[in-house]
């Protein structure tokens, strides 16, 4: 069995297309997690100015207590606010990831189940042996990818319902 060059130019185009897409799903989660990152960081540059403004004009200590509390509770809907939206870009990308991970698997595996027919058919007499212990490779990856998925799933499950569970704690 041979791999004429047609195939393996396509292999090397393929494997260069998803390696540039999981480059590019990493590199704008990266653009989005730093914008957020900004806007926190302007917002509460912003925000400590005007609580010193608003403490510094107090005419009274009373006042000024008054106004420093008034601040505390903006700034942990804020931090709340920022962890969610990190928790969304993270999940967000973790999904467009684990999508391109079962797209490649789903290519992988038509390509090893193509590769056992043609063995197969080539394969002399006596090697059945050889080609069930391929199968049952095979199967056992197959088996192996579905529970890891499977784990991803719940716990991904699990993190967005603690995400709630604190945001519904925040309110």
């Amino acid at each position: 069995m041979s791999i004429n060059p047609e195939q393996f130019a396509a292999a090397n185009k393929a494997t260069v297309d998803s390696l540039l897409s999981v480059a590019n799903t990493a590199l704008a989660s990266a653009e989005r997690i730093a914008a957020l990152n900004l806007n926190a960081a302007r917002s509460a540059l912003e925000d400590a100015a005007s609580g010193a403004k608003s403490v510094l004009a107090a005419k009274d200590p009373q006042a000024a207590i008054a106004a420093q509390t008034s601040l505390a509770k903006p700034a942990v809907e804020k931090a709340v606010a920022y962890s969610r939206s990190v928790y969304e870009i993270t999940a967000q990308t973790q999904q467009e990831l684990a999508k391109m991970v079962e797209a490649q698997f789903g290519d992988f595996q038509k390509s090893m189940a193509n590769m056992v027919a043609m063995a197969t058919k080539s394969a002399p007499a006596g090697s059945e042996g050889a080609v069930a212990a391929i199968q049952s490779a095979i199967a056992a990856a197959n088996s192996a990818f579905g529970n890891m998925s499977t784990v991803a799933k719940q716990f991904s499950d699990a993190a967005q319902a603690n995400m709630a569970s604190i945001t519904k704690k925040s309110k």
